[in-house]
């Protein structure tokens, strides 16, 4: 049986523990998140989580975790039932002897990607899941999909601003890969790129944002990046341009455009200025056969904290496209939507 906690969040929030075994640096665990089906924002849950429909399973990406319960809002007001996953070393899952966010492979995180999925479409009943992924998890989960695509596990696959590629210059793209190649392997904790960030700072409220987080757990400064964690997002986004085949429909939308991550910024409320948007609508056509893109004027890089206009189109494109995309046999919506 599966045991569920009240999670942080408040009332209508749960969490519950998922077991990884342990690893060099010792015990290792993920978390899966819940708001019940009919939650209210701050309102307790009325069903724990359970019962028949559409769910949506909410993967985050780096120097991030789950923190959108107005996300998960909109999730639930469309019938479905909404999970969030933080991974292992991330978020609520990462413990005081470990290093923050690290991994040498993306395909580490098919353990907990693969046990969340088994408890929502098996013990708690779903028979259709949705999967939503952000940035790094965006292509995390790519890449998982793709390795799924002989199995009916994900129904739908929707990609906010998924990390494609370097947003760097050729000679970082290209020598500094072959270089993180060289040093990933041998000294895979060697930092490689650390400091402020002005895309994390002016989200948060207490720097005149519009969102309210923990920042132990989303540091506006960010998590050191380390040469074995780059090499292996590196090699993920170059299994990528082999081409994938994830067989299930994919929604990927992105920023209207790129700018700098910088104070200085006067677009920093209105572009993706974590990556280049460019780049991903160059990548899209690699997912797979059936794969959707749009483009979110004034959209920022995580799409569901830009300013309410962006954010209510990103919105309605996600759920205009499933309500196109995936319907069940007598014509309602996967996540039955309540009348």
């Amino acid at each position: 049986m599966t045991s569920w906690v009240p999670d942080p969040l408040g009332p209508g929030w749960e969490q519950t523990t998922i077991d990884l075994g342990v690893d060099a640096e010792g015990p290792l665990v993920a978390t899966l998140v819940r708001a019940a089906r009919g939650s209210t924002p701050g309102g307790p849950a009325d069903d724990g989580g359970t019962g028949h429909g559409g769910a949506v399973l909410y993967v985050h990406g780096f120097n991030d975790y789950f923190f959108q319960t107005h996300l998960a809002d909109q999730w639930l007001a469309h019938g479905y039932t909404f999970y969030a996953l933080d991974l292992r070393r991330c978020g609520r899952s990462l413990r005081a002897w470990q290093t923050p966010h690290f991994c040498t492979d993306l395909t580490e995180y098919v353990g907990e990607l693969s046990a969340a999925a088994r408890l929502i479409r098996g013990p708690l009943g779903h028979d259709r899941l949705v999967v939503m992924a952000h940035s790094t998890g965006g292509l995390t989960a790519s890449l998982w999909a793709h390795s799924l695509r002989n199995a009916r596990v994900v129904d739908a696959l929707v990609l906010n601003s998924p990390w494609f590629d370097l947003n760097a210059r050729w000679f970082q793209r290209v020598i500094g890969t072959r270089v993180l190649d060289a040093v990933g392997p041998l000294d895979p904790q060697r930092i490689v790129a650390e400091g402020h960030s002005a895309y994390s700072h002016h989200l948060h409220v207490a720097n005149g944002g519009r969102w309210d987080y923990d920042l132990r757990l989303k540091p506006p400064e960010g998590f050191p990046v380390r040469a074995g964690w780059l090499r292996a997002v590196r090699r993920g986004q170059a299994r990528l341009v082999q081409g994938l085949q994830i067989s299930a429909p994919v929604l990927v939308c992105t920023a209207q455009t790129s700018g700098a991550n910088s104070m200085g910024n006067p677009g920093l409320d209105s572009q993706d200025t974590i990556l280049d948007v460019e780049q991903i609508a160059a990548r899209v056509p690699l997912l797979g056969a059936d794969v959707t893109l749009v483009r979110i004027a004034d959209g920022i890089h995580d799409l569901s904290l830009s300013a309410e206009g962006p954010r209510a189109e990103f919105f309605a494109t996600v759920f205009g496209w499933l309500d196109d995309r995936l319907t069940v046999h007598d014509g309602d919506p996967v996540g039955s939507r309540p009348a």
